[in-house]
Formats: C-alpha cells, sequence, structure tokens
C-alpha cells in the first residue's frame, strides 16, 4: 500500500504533495513549530528536491527542516560567513 498526501494545509502551513519519509518530515517540522518558545510568522512553507528537506521558513531567519523522516534541525543563515548553520535546538534570536 502507498501513502500520499495531496497538498497539506494545517495551521495556515501548506506542503506539496509528499510521500513515504516525506510525510514524516512534515509531521515532525510542524511539531517543531509547534514548540518554537516565541510567537512567530511563518514565511514559507515547503519541500527542497535537491537536498530532500521538508522545511518551513520563519520571518525571523530560522528554518525548521528534516530530511527523509529524521531529526529536525534548525538552519540560520549567516550573512558573515556566507554559509548556513545547522543546530539541534531552535537557536535563541
Amino acid at each position: 500500500m502507498r501513502y500520499e498526501l495531496q497538498t497539506m494545509n494545517i495551521m495556515n502551513i501548506e506542503f506539496p504533495p509528499l510521500y513515504g519519509s516525506d510525510l514524516v518530515s512534515a509531521a515532525l517540522v510542524i511539531t517543531a513549530l509547534s514548540e518554537v518558545p516565541e510567537p512567530v510568522d511563518i514565511m514559507h512553507c515547503g519541500f527542497n528536491e535537491h537536498s530532500g528537506n521538508v522545511y518551513i521558513a520563519l520571518e525571523n531567519g530560522v528554518t525548521i527542516a528534516s530530511c527523509f523522516g529524521q531529526r529536525v534541525e534548525y538552519i540560520v543563515y549567516d550573512p558573515d560567513t556566507d554559509e548556513d548553520k545547522s543546530y539541534k535546538k531552535y537557536p535563541a534570536r
């Protein structure tokens, strides 16, 4: 049996169609969003076909991402080094 999630809209979060472990990733990032300790607006949600990340990008510059149903990473762009930094816990902003 194959499970498929068509466009999903929860709490104004809309992902493209997702399959298999990407469904788990979507659940993980939504759960992580519900645990963010501060009110924050969502900038964009999606799936990156190149990295495999299901993600929620927040207005404060933090992106919550999960790849192939694995644990959530919090990604923050560092303009000084022009690189993304990954954290295992939500970074203090």
